[in-house]
C-alpha cells in the first residue's frame, strides 16, 4: 500500500510516500481503505523522535483518519462499506489502516470524511478536558486559549453547547473571525490588548471559571491570575513550546485548581466512560452542534507540507492529508 513513511527519525525532511506491507485483519481490528487522515502537531514530534511513544521503523504517521470498512476483524455490529472514522496512534497517512473496534465512529451520510478524521482526537480532547476533568456547567465562563486550533476550536463549539458564555483569546482578525463563526461570546485580541485587560473587560472585572489552555508558556499565568474563586485552569498542552512554572499561592489565595488532562490514558484507564463521551460527541455532530472545521487539505504527495503546515502553526481548524 502507498503511504507517507517515516524510516529514521529526523523530521518532516525525511518523510517520503513509498510502499509499506499491507496491514493484516486481526480480531478486534477492523481495516479501513483511508479516504482523509487528519494532522496533529504530534506528528511533527513523533516522526522527529520527540513524542512519548516511538514505533518500530519504518512506519506511517497520522492518528486520526476516515475511510471505509473492508473487514470487519470479527467487531460486532460493524458491516463491510460502513463510514467510519478512527484513532489509531501512528498509521493514519496510508492507503490501508487497522482500527481497533473501541477506536471506531460510524459516520452519519452527512459527515464527509475530512470531517470525520477531524473528530477523534480534538473532540475527545475537548469533552473530555471540560466535562469530566473540568465539571464545566451551563451559565460558568470559561476562557479557551489557543482557540484556532484544532482542539480550541472543539472546546469553543462544545463550550457553548453546554451553555457556558466563551471567550477566547486570539492574535489576529483571521482568527478573531474563526472564534466567532464557531460561537464565541467575546474575542479577546492579544495583539492589541493585554489578556488580563481583555478578560476583565469581557466579564466586568470578574474573571474567568474555566481556562482550556492547550499553549503554555506565558499565557498560563496570566490566565490564571483571571480567574474566578474555586476556578479550574485546564492543562492540555504546551503548543508555545514552553512549560510554565506556575508561583502555587495563586492556587492556594483563589482556591482554584490546576487539573491535568491526558487524553490518551483516559481512553485507557476508562473506555466505558470514553465510550459514553464519543456517544453524546456523534449525538451532537448529527445534531449541527459540532461542526468540524477543515481549513486546508493535502495529497498525500504533500503530506510533509501538511504536517510542517500544522508544525509551524499556520493552521486555522484542521489540515488533512486526503488518499
Amino acid at each position: 500500500m502507498r503511504a507517507l513513511i517515516c524510516n529514521q527519525y529526523t523530521g518532516i525532511d525525511s518523510l517520503g510516500v513509498g510502499e509499506l506491507p499491507d496491514p493484516e485483519p486481526t480480531d478486534g481490528m477492523a481495516l479501513v481503505r483511508v479516504k482523509a487522515a487528519a494532522v496533529n502537531f504530534a506528528d511533527s514530534l513523533l516522526v522527529a523522535g520527540q513524542y512519548q511513544m516511538k514505533p518500530d521503523l519504518p512506519f506511517a504517521p497520522g492518528s486520526e483518519l476516515a475511510g471505509e470498512v473492508i473487514d470487519t476483524g470479527g467487531v460486532e455490529g460493524l458491516k463491510e462499506g460502513t463510514r467510519v472514522a478512527g484513532f489509531v496512534g501512528f498509521g493514519a497517512m496510508a492507503e490501508l489502516a487497522l482500527v481497533p473496534a473501541n477506536g471506531l465512529l460510524a459516520l452519519s451520510d452527512e459527515t464527509t470524511f475530512e470531517q470525520g478524521a477531524a473528530i477523534p482526537v480534538a473532540y475527545g480532547t475537548s469533552y473530555h478536558a471540560l466535562v469530566d476533568r473540568g465539571n464545566l456547567q451551563p451559565g460558568e465562563t470559561l476562557l479557551v486559549l489557543g482557540a484556532s486550533g484544532g482542539v480550541g476550536v472543539a472546546a469553543v463549539q462544545i463550550g457553548k453547547r453546554i451553555g457556558a458564555t466563551v471567550l477566547t483569546a486570539v492574535s489576529s482578525e483571521e482568527k478573531e473571525r474563526l472564534a466567532r463563526q464557531n460561537g464565541a461570546d467575546h474575542v479577546i485580541r492579544y495583539d492589541m490588548i493585554a489578556l488580563r485587560d481583555g478578560i476583565a473587560a469581557a466579564t466586568d472585572g470578574e474573571g474567568v471559571d474555566v481556562v482550556y489552555d492547550p499553549v503554555g508558556g506565558d499565557a498560563t499565568e496570566l490566565a490564571l491570575r483571571s480567574t474566578k474563586w474555586n476556578g479550574r485552569l485546564l492543562v492540555i498542552g504546551f503548543a508555545a513550546g514552553d512549560i510554565p512554572s506556575i508561583p502555587l499561592n495563586l492556587p492556594l489565595v483563589k482556591g482554584n485548581s490546576l487539573v491535568g488532562v491526558f487524553w490518551g490514558r483516559h481512553r485507557d484507564e476508562d473506555p466505558a466512560g470514553e465510550a459514553a463521551n464519543f456517544r453524546t460527541i456523534m449525538e451532537w455532530v448529527r445534531d449541527g452542534s459540532l461542526r468540524p472545521v477543515v481549513s486546508r487539505s493535502f495529497p498525500l504527495e504533500r503530506a510533509p507540507d501538511a504536517i510542517r503546515w500544522v508544525a509551524e502553526r499556520n493552521a486555522l481548524g484542521r489540515v488533512m492529508v486526503t488518499l
